[in-house]
């Protein structure tokens, strides 16, 4: 007497959009982090490559660890000689050159 009946009821249907719901937040967590933090990453690491590889003789450039010089010589595709006082030359890792402050006029060989 107390017992209601029970009736099977489909769930089918709704269970579709509580999935998309369900997934919906990390979809657009996704999207943001893509367009705030990977992309502009992408393309800061490919002008330092692009920078990197058209290093010249007589360009003045600033390492990460903070010395200025002027390429003497571009060695290979890996290391490049400066100057960073009268009659000193260091090599420097390419890779390690954080900024190209002028561009000089290539030195006559």
């Amino acid at each position: 007497m107390f017992v209601t009946p029970a009736y099977a009821q489909t769930g089918a249907a709704a269970g579709g959009g509580e999935l998309l719901l369900n997934i919906l937040p990390f979809v657009l967590i996704f999207a943001v982090m893509y367009f705030l933090i990977i992309r502009p990453q992408r393309q800061r690491m490919k002008q330092h490559q692009e920078m990197v590889n058209s290093l010249r003789r007589g360009y003045t450039i600033v390492t990460t660890g903070g010395i200025v010089g002027k390429v003497v010589k571009v060695l290979d595709e890996a290391e490049a000689q400066i100057e960073i006082a009268e009659g000193v030359k260091v090599k420097v890792v390419r890779s390690m050159i954080q900024d190209v402050r002028s561009k000089g006029e290539p030195a006559k060989e």
